[in-house]
């Protein structure tokens, strides 16, 4: 093989494996899925969200037991700009995101939303492409009372499930209402 050829190829497998990474570490914190956070860290990585920096177990059991007690929640990714060295195994990045949170303030639904970035080291260890450093930052946030009150009377099309419930998890295509 080319050698050029090759490591373009190399370049290329890294990239998807540290996207896949930074998608199991969204879908793990909406999902409130512990095991599809953690993974997308390598055991001994530092994180840092500004309320809390410590290590991805700690990290992800603070992140989780905070939205576990929101009604609901979701992350959305923008841009990710990934600088790669695949010949020393590192790279470094900056992932914008977007976020969406359901609080309860006085038993008023309200909305919080917050958009930032996360300022990434990641490592290749033993062939596993994961975060090593991770450093959130929040751009803006608002908290406004909620409006989406019609969702309510469409079950059918709404609300979606965590802790296993979601019906992306459970791809229940008998049941008639999304999975619930």
């Amino acid at each position: 093989m080319n050698i050029d050829l090759e490591r373009e190829v190399r370049d290329l497998l890294a990239r998807r494996d540290i996207t896949q990474a930074i998608h199991d570490y969204m879908r793990g914190q909406d999902r409130l899925d512990r095991d599809v956070q953690l993974r997308s860290f390598h055991a001994d990585a530092d994180v840092d969200c500004g309320l809390l920096r410590g290590g991805p177990e700690a990290y992800t059991d603070f992140a989780q037991g905070f939205l576990a007690n929101l009604e609901s929640s979701q992350h959305l990714l923008g841009q990710i700009d990934l600088n790669v060295d695949i010949d020393e195994g590192t790279a470094s990045g900056e992932v914008y995101f977007f976020a969406w949170h359901r609080t309860n303030d006085n038993d008023e639904a309200k909305d919080l939303f917050m958009a930032g970035r996360y300022i990434d080291e990641y490592a290749c260890k033993d062939g596993k492409w994961a975060i090593q450093r991770r450093r959130e930052l929040i751009d803006w946030a608002r908290h406004d009372p909620a409006s989406d009150s019609i969702l309510h009377e469409m079950t059918a099309i709404h609300l979606s499930g965590r802790h296993g419930e979601d019906f992306s998890q459970t791809r229940d295509w008998t049941s008639g209402t999304s999975g619930r």
